[in-house]
Parts: C-alpha cells; sequence; structure tokens
C-alpha cells in the first residue's frame, strides 16, 4: 500500500485571509508616510553625497548648502528667520530643548498645561515648574495662567500645545501670548506645533510664540527630523555640546537626508494645506457623527464648539476597554491608538482625558482615529462598516 504524503502549504489560509483584508491606517496623529517627494529628495543624500556639512571640501559645501535650503523651507513655514532654525532629531528633543534650554540659559520658572505632551510636562515638572488645570476642552485654564503670571515670581517660560496630541483640540496661543506679554514681560511663550504642522498656518497661529517646535514624520517628513525654531535673540543653553553645530545650539553631525526630507515636507505641505484640511475634515466629521449615531454609548471626547484640527476623531464607547477594541480593529485591517497607556499590567486613562474631567469608566473606552492627506473615503467607509459590530461584541461581554 502506497501512502500518500499530503502537499505542505507554505501559508495557512489564516495568513491568506489576513493578507486579503483592507489594511486602513488610521493612526495619522501618531506617524503619517513620508511623502514620494520627500523620499526621492532625501535618496542621493543617503548614497551619492558622503560629504559632512561641517567640513570644507566641495561635498562638505554641497551638503552645508542642501541645509541652508532645507532651513530656509522650515522657517517659511512657521514664519521665522532662518537663522532661528535649530534642527533636531524630532519634537521630543525640540521641546525638551526649549524648556531645558531657556531655563538653563538663566534662572527661573516654567509654567505649561496638566494636559501637555510629556516632552514638555515632564522637563517643566522636574525643573520644579508649575502645572496650570486645563479647561473642559483639555485646554490651559487662562484663569489659572493669569492668576500664576501675577503671583509667582521669576517667570520665564510658558509652554503651549497648538493642539493636543490625543484630541486634536486648538490652543488660543494668541490669548496665551496676550496674558503673558502683560502680566510676565521678561517670559516668553513656547508653542508645541507639532500637531497643527499638516492643517494650519503656523505664522498665524503661533504669532507671538519666541519658541516653536515640529517634527516631520507627522506631515510627510521623515521620522528623526524636527526643529526647534528660536527668535534670534531669545537665550538658549544648548543640551547637547561638542561640535558647535547649529550656532552652537545643538552639536553634532547634521543629518542631512532626514534635514533635506523635513525641508522637502514642509514646502510641500504648505502648497496643498488647506485644500487638504477641508477634504480630510469633511471625512473626519462624516466617521464621527456615523459612529455617534449608530453605536449605542459612543460620545464624541470634545465638547461642541470647541475648535479641533481636521485630523482627529476622538471617541469614548462606555463599558467596553480600548485594548480589547484595538485588538479587534487590527484583526479586521484597522491600525488606531486609544488615549491611554499600559503601566505596571494597569490600564490607566489617558492625562489629557482625566485633566479634561472624564470619568475614569468613560476614558477606558477612548478610541482615537487621525486621518490625514492619504486617507479615502473607501477608508472611512471600512471603518464604518467594522467599528459597531466590534463594539456590540465587545458590550455583550462586557
Amino acid at each position: 500500500m502506497v501512502t500518500m504524503r499530503r502537499a505542505r502549504v507554505p501559508r495557512s489560509l489564516r495568513w491568506v485571509e489576513d493578507q486579503l483584508k483592507r489594511q486602513v491606517y488610521l493612526d495619522h496623529a501618531a506617524s503619517t508616510p513620508a511623502r514620494p517627494e520627500v523620499v526621492e529628495a532625501m535618496l542621493p543624500w543617503l548614497g551619492e553625497h558622503p560629504g559632512n556639512p561641517s567640513g570644507s571640501h566641495r561635498m562638505a559645501r554641497d551638503a552645508r548648502r542642501a541645509i541652508d535650503d532645507a532651513r530656509d523651507a522650515v522657517a517659511a513655514l512657521v514664519g521665522m528667520d532662518p537663522g532661528g532654525v535649530v534642527f533636531t532629531s524630532g519634537g521630543t528633543e525640540a521641546d525638551n530643548l526649549a524648556v531645558d534650554g531657556v531655563l538653563g540659559a538663566g534662572s527661573g520658572v516654567a509654567v505649561c498645561c496638566v494636559a501637555e505632551h510629556a516632552a514638555v510636562l515632564e522637563p517643566v515638572r522636574e525643573s520644579g515648574g508649575v502645572v496650570l488645570p486645563a479647561d473642559a476642552g483639555g485646554r490651559i485654564d487662562l484663569g489659572a495662567l493669569a492668576e500664576t503670571l501675577e503671583s509667582v515670581a521669576g517667570i520665564r517660560l510658558v509652554s503651549v500645545m497648538a493642539a493636543n496630541n490625543e484630541t486634536g483640540v486648538v490652543t488660543p496661543v494668541a490669548e496665551v501670548v496676550s496674558l503673558v506679554s502683560e502680566r510676565a514681560p521678561d517670559a516668553v511663550v513656547h508653542c508645541d506645533a507639532v500637531q497643527v504642522t499638516a492643517w494650519l498656518d503656523l505664522a498665524g497661529t503661533c504669532r507671538g510664540a519666541r519658541l516653536v517646535s515640529i517634527t516631520g514624520h507627522k506631515f510627510g517628513g521623515p521620522k528623526g527630523a524636527g526643529a526647534l525654531v528660536v527668535d534670534g535673540d531669545v537665550p538658549l543653553s544648548p543640551m547637547l555640546r561638542g561640535g558647535g553645530q547649529e550656532r552652537e545650539r545643538r552639536s553634532g553631525t547634521q543629518n542631512v537626508p532626514a534635514i533635506v526630507g523635513l525641508g522637502r515636507a514642509a514646502e510641500l505641505v504648505v502648497a496643498d494645506r488647506e485644500a487638504t484640511a477641508e477634504r480630510v475634515a469633511a471625512m473626519r466629521d462624516r466617521l464621527e457623527a456615523s459612529l455617534v449615531a449608530t453605536v449605542p454609548g459612543a460620545s464624541c471626547t470634545v465638547p461642541d464648539g470647541v475648535e479641533r484640527t481636521p485630523a482627529v476623531a476622538h471617541l469614548c464607547f462606555e463599558g467596553i476597554e480600548s485594548e480589547a477594541l484595538l485588538f479587534l480593529l487590527e484583526q479586521e485591517g484597522i491600525c488606531a491608538s486609544a488615549a491611554s497607556s499600559c503601566s505596571s499590567g494597569a490600564q490607566d486613562p489617558s492625562h489629557v482625558l482625566a485633566a479634561m474631567g472624564i470619568d475614569r469608566a468613560v476614558a477606558a473606552g477612548s478610541l482615537r482615529l487621525s486621518l490625514a492627506r492619504a486617507t479615502t473615503d473607501a477608508d472611512v467607509d471600512h471603518a464604518l462598516s467594522v467599528i459597531p459590530g466590534i463594539v456590540e461584541r465587545l458590550s455583550a461581554y462586557a
């Protein structure tokens, strides 16, 4: 009797099914793909042009010119002078440099809101600074800021996000600048503009801020490339010392390919930002409204009337847990995120939602769906086709 050996199956049926599922990326607030034009601009500097921009020969001079061109593009994006552009490894370093650099250049106190990104919040706390409460929208409490500016001596820096990284809520930077100018004229305002670069005119949004942070991977540039743009006469103590690059404000050999990519992304986003924002806002509104209308227990996190960037739909689903929701969404090809983090094995609510006064049990079911230039109506349709069923399934086991 001849025994027939079964043919080996190189891939499981499940694997094939997974690959055939529509893949929808809705986590652009965390990181969005580099645009093809950015990759194209970077490639020659990865292989064909090895020059160190600190050198003196022709290839070094070529690299330095490329950096200067990128510096001009970033300055135009932010609406400040090219000489104030300090290239960094990203938004976190730019925020750290703003807080630690200003305080390191002289004694003083830093102030921020409790809902700030950790890249600002932690340096302010560690410096012994003042952390203010947020209003119901998650923005800095202007009343508390006014009181602090009058009662606390030696305030040197007030740091605010142009838009919150979790909810997309826009801060009235002009009002913050006005308060600081009137009540603490020796202080400077730092604006973390990481989450608004793709959506709002930075020159207008951050007007009056003396330091502005951006990072490339939020608006079509590469990861690992950002900038702190500084008003020329603001003293800034460097965090990295040694080679004297970036006008001695950030030593180390510049990452030419990444800086070139950042500069190209800055040019591109300015050219099509307004049209992109209008299209994405319409998709975001449809996604959010449909989920609230069709999913029992779903609610928008941000109160009505609070200004937001066009890209973030932030919801809470009562009675379910974000971790389980995200797991099942990924099984259906949807990449998203939640406003919560895992600490010591326990699911903790976002510090932003806590600052907004959202109940811990409600915050445990938060979901951030963030869109971008690459998002399509078909992506939104797919999300709307699967999220209600997943929430219903989880609710049944709650």
